[in-house]
């Protein structure tokens, strides 16, 4: 369990969230053994190859929030002295006022009391569930966790040089990403990615026993089982969607 109130945000994101990562670490693992360098000033992120310098990915970044153990407390980054003023970011704390969430629109927010058995564990879990969440409230993908000392991670967006997400990129991710995710609410998680991906969307009937998902590159039909759970994804790629 990390921040149980904003729960709800991170999993309608997760199934998005997921691909997007998966996306960033196939681009960084191009570069081989590879470091990570932020420059805040500049609002700059890069990974540079450690045997090539010259081969590098650079994104432009935000800070969203650090989470430290000393303090047993996340901060966000419109709160944070290095954290700037980027009105992406702050939307996070509007979101949070505008709908009564008090652990976004708090400057800082403790850490429940439940996570002194694996702290560390505990604190990796929090900065993916932030970083989704920060992809679901501004639509920037993908984020970055990253350690940045004694404990403390922070999150970060990437406006990256990563292609679009696309349903044949989805399609041939899928099974390798649903072996490794739990899905609370998989019908929302769907929607929320078509919706975050800016795919063309629609239900196939009136018991959302499945969704049909298209874009220039094809469709998929994501099937539900009667437990609400994704029981199988069909796809037509380089054809229009069927119902």
């Amino acid at each position: 369990m990390t921040f149980p109130a904003l729960a709800p945000l991170a999993d309608r994101a997760a199934l998005f969230a997921a691909l997007r990562q998966d996306q960033l670490v196939t681009a960084t693992a191009a570069l081989g053994e590879h470091r990570w360098d932020v420059d805040l000033a500049a609002g700059t992120l890069t990974f540079t190859s450690e045997t090539d310098p010259s081969r590098r990915l650079v994104a432009r970044t935000s800070l969203v929030a650090t989470i430290a153990p000393g303090p047993r407390s996340l901060m966000w980054a419109w709160a944070h002295p290095q954290g700037g003023s980027d009105p992406s970011i702050a939307s996070l704390r509007d979101y949070g006022t505008t709908y009564s969430i008090d652990e976004l629109s708090n400057a800082e927010l403790p850490f429940p009391a439940e996570t002194d058995a694996d702290l560390d564990g505990w604190i990796t879990g929090a900065a993916h569930q932030i970083g989704a969440i920060a992809e679901e409230i501004t639509g920037r993908s993908p984020y970055y966790s990253a350690p940045v000392g004694s404990g403390t991670r922070a999150v970060f967006l990437l406006d990256a040089p990563l292609p679009p997400l696309t349903v044949a990129d989805a399609v041939i991710a899928l099974p390798r990403i649903l072996s490794e995710l739990t899905l609370s609410d998989a019908r929302s998680s769907v929607w929320d990615l078509a919706r975050l991906a800016g795919w063309t969307m629609q239900w196939a009937d009136e018991a959302y026993s499945a969704a049909i998902v298209s874009d220039a590159s094809g469709s998929a039909t994501f099937r539900f089982d009667e437990y609400a759970r994704i029981a199988g994804v069909e796809s037509q790629l380089g054809q229009p969607p069927q119902a």
